[in-house]
């Protein structure tokens, strides 16, 4: 078998355990959890998860953990998945509606407090965000601003609609206007149509 098939052969015996799981119990969570990690990783230590609140189906995602060279295995997983009735298998962190707060290592950050700058070069979307208490020697408030940025944008267009991405403290001085992190995904798809129109007009 390929990595990937014992991946989910792995998954198919313990299906049970991870679909009746209760995040609320943290001893139960961190087992579980860092079994599943452990065999993800064995396709690519970039691989990681999300689990969804336990309801007729449950969402289990497999994620690239923002970085694009892992984006085939994502792929390469979700290509010989076995048919699962009771799960909703998703590739890539999808949008979530509505943001909510995103807690990482010792930080958390409200979205309601972050706004974003768009940028337009011409060729590919920029983005400037704006965290309370940022500041550019801290990688857990960095960790929790792409986050934030998969959260809004779906981690898919992150890596590969977004160029420059640069953050920075509400009050650093910056060209553009901001608007509440919200506002994101609608400005972000309406700039990316722009720019896909002129790369058409330019071929």
């Amino acid at each position: 078998m390929t990595t990937q098939e014992k991946f989910w052969s792995w998954f198919l015996q313990h299906e049970e355990e991870l679909f009746g799981f209760d995040p609320e119990q943290e001893a139960d969570r961190e087992i579980i959890f860092d079994q599943l990690a452990r065999e993800l990783q064995r396709v690519d230590p970039d691989l990681s998860f999300e689990l969804g609140p336990k309801e007729t189906k449950r969402q289990f995602v497999i994620s690239a953990s923002g970085i694009k060279r892992a984006f085939h295995a994502v792929a390469s997983v979700l290509d010989v998945a076995p048919c699962l009735e009771r799960w909703n298998l998703i590739a890539f962190r999808p949008r979530r509606t509505p943001l909510g707060v995103v807690k990482f290592g010792r930080k958390s950050v409200d979205p309601a407090g972050v706004q974003f700058t768009l940028v337009d070069n011409g060729n590919k979307a920029g983005l400037y965000l704006f965290i309370p208490g940022f500041e550019e020697n801290d990688p857990e408030l960095k960790t929790i601003g792409y986050l934030l940025l998969d959260s809004a944008l779906g981690e898919y267009d992150v890596e590969s609609r977004l160029g420059l991405i640069k953050m920075f403290s509400p009050d650093a001085s910056t060209e553009g206007d901001r608007y509440p992190l919200t506002d994101l995904p609608a400005q972000f798809d309406t700039l990316i149509l722009r720019l896909e129109g002129r790369a058409r007009r330019r071929s």
